[in-house]
């Protein structure tokens, strides 16, 4: 009797509900954060949050707290986690999701989901989280039995960082989260290892290619900064001695000081970057996708050069160009492989220098009206090396990409392919949280920072020292440029000019703010915001009527350019 006894003990002992599964795993992940709101069936999980070692961090919509996780994810390289209880919670995570799903961020999210006996009866609350989520994860799991929960834990974060980071999906239905687990520590299989170089013919036919090309360019692209090659990328462009170009995600990646960096290449891109791209007779493409964005009119990008990619996703070779050589495999080590020194290249050199002196950024824009180009200048040199900055949509993302320099890939965090307007308040959430010694500053416009402000409420509670320049044209403003220059002026629905006080709104929230108008004041103000101890605002009216140039029409190739000469 006594021994039967002490064997319901330690079953009794044993014994944890699912959600207590689900935050051990948690931990023992390594989690910090937890971006999160809590609903009716994700309630046993922040309930068993209560007492743990994970701090949740409370955010005002769903949204913002799927795009802290992935500022958090991208500023730390870590996974980003979120959670959201069922139906409407559940979809106001899906743009997250999406984001994350689109720029390669590793995420997971978690979803609370009403009882399995509902299910598929259209209860209150009750979504097919898993099939919404489908096309925008790597993998989803809806947990039937609490006894899976940890193992199921485990390898969604295995998924999530393996390979090709991206979001996993984990939907816990209520009564699942509140069954009985084991609390045993569940197997838990290893990341894979990295993956070799790619194999020798393929690295020697590259070889050749490099060794032949009189006009190579490095085009550069986020998988850089995914592979944690960004040593092994400058090493090789210090061996090799190509030009390069970056895309939006891949800004960082280069020294911007090598005087062979041409800055961003595509739709709003330096016409040095462009033009280089377009005399090419090489491209060697690291770690970019060839994206629409990046490319123009694809079938006139770079329309004389043979193409060596490299990628660690295989899907992405071939996927849209064609390529002389695809490398998969560990970036870092066949970037290494393929470093040697090159052929003489004077001549190309010489004219990638003078494209670089011809299309260099002026800031003499005539007038009194603040000039957000060279405002966004001084802010990068301002900030210095610990500046993070993150971005929302908009011509004030083009301007940040165009004229902020930036030492490292997660020094600029912002919306690549989705395009997500609302960004830049809960990544900067996460970013600031992800490295408490940066400087973060969100760089937001008038009409994204609408669409997640009650953000402000999250930096308030929990003390972030988060920075925001707001620009204000009062405007949609990329909508607006596109009317003007491709709708015949046709103004429909951009017109934001009753727009709330900005600064009074900030204040009501708790954080100090405050607005200039002229170009004299610029300087001041950006050192009164980056000395300030917490989190501030700074208003920046700008002329309504300025446009991002240059500008690679819809259907062009990048050689054609509006506000952009051939020099």
């Amino acid at each position: 009797m006594a021994d039967a006894s002490s064997d319901g003990a330690r079953t009794a002992q044993a014994a944890i509900s699912g959600a207590q599964a689900l935050v051990r795993a948690l931990e023992a992940e390594g989690v910090e954060y937890v971006f999160g709101y809590p609903g009716g069936a994700i309630m046993p999980v922040y309930d068993a949050l209560v007492g743990s070692s994970l701090k949740h961090i409370l955010v005002r919509h769903e949204q913002g707290a799927a795009l802290a996780a992935d500022g958090y994810a991208r500023a730390s390289g870590k996974v980003g986690v979120c959670m959201a209880t069922s139906g409407p919670g559940a979809t106001n995570l899906v743009t997250g999701i999406a984001n994350a799903f689109l720029d390669s961020v590793p995420m997971v999210a978690i979803t609370g989901q009403v009882g399995t006996p509902l299910m598929g009866t259209d209860a209150f609350q009750e979504v097919d989280t898993f099939g919404i989520t489908l096309p925008i994860v790597k993998h989803s799991f809806l947990v039937r039995d609490a006894a899976d929960v940890g193992a199921t834990v485990h390898e969604a974060f295995r998924i999530a960082r393996e390979g090709r980071p991206g979001p996993v999906l984990i939907d816990l239905p209520k009564d699942v989260a509140a069954g009985i687990a084991d609390q045993r520590a569940p197997a838990r299989r290893p990341d894979a290892t990295a993956t070799a170089p790619a194999d020798a013919p393929a690295l020697a036919h590259a070889r050749r290619l490099m060794a032949a090309a009189q006009r190579p360019v490095a085009y550069i692209g986020g998988g850089v900064g995914i592979a944690g090659a960004e040593a092994e990328l400058r090493a090789f462009l210090a061996t090799t001695r190509l030009p390069s170009v970056c895309t939006l995600k891949g800004l960082g990646a280069v020294e911007p000081a090598d005087p062979l960096y041409l800055g961003m290449l595509g739709m709003h891109g330096n016409p040095a970057a462009n033009h280089a791209v377009q005399e090419a007779d090489l491209l060697v493409c690291i770690g970019a996708r060839f994206d629409d964005r990046a490319t123009g009119r694809l079938a006139g990008f770079a329309p004389s050069a043979r193409v060596i990619h490299l990628d660690h996703d295989a899907a992405e070779l071939g996927k849209l160009r064609a390529a002389d050589v695809g490398l998969t495999g560990n970036l870092g080590a066949n970037l290494d492989a393929l470093a040697r020194a090159p052929r003489e290249l004077d001549a190309w050199h010489a004219r990638c220098q003078g494209l670089k002196a011809s299309h260099a950024w002026r800031y003499d824009a005539p007038g009194e009206d603040i000039y957000a180009p060279l405002l966004l200048r001084q802010l990068a040199e301002r900030g210095g090396e610990e500046l993070v900055i993150t971005c929302d949509v908009g011509q004030h993302q083009m301007w940040v990409a165009q004229h902020c320099r930036f030492q490292r890939i997660a020094a600029h965090l912002t919306s690549g392919g989705l395009g997500t307007m609302g960004y830049g308040v809960p990544a900067a959430i996460g970013a600031a949280l992800a490295c408490p010694g940066a400087s973060v500053v969100c760089v937001s416009g008038d009409g994204s920072i609408l669409m997640n402000i009650q953000e402000l409420a999250t930096i308030k509670r929990y003390r972030l020292p988060v920075k925001i320049v707001l620009l204000d044209n009062a405007s949609l403003g990329m909508v607006r440029q596109w009317q003007e220059l491709f709708y015949e002026q046709r103004y429909s629905e951009v017109d934001l000019s009753d727009n709330p006080d900005f600064v009074q709104v900030a204040q009501a929230f708790g954080i100090p703010a405050f607005a200039i108008e002229r170009r004299d004041e610029v300087q001041p103000a950006l050192d009164r915001l980056l000395a300030a101890p917490g989190a501030m605002l700074l208003h920046v009216k700008i002329d309504p009527r300025s446009n991002v140039w240059p500008l690679v029409p819809p259907g062009r190739s990048n050689a054609q350019m509006m506000g952009a000469a051939i020099q």
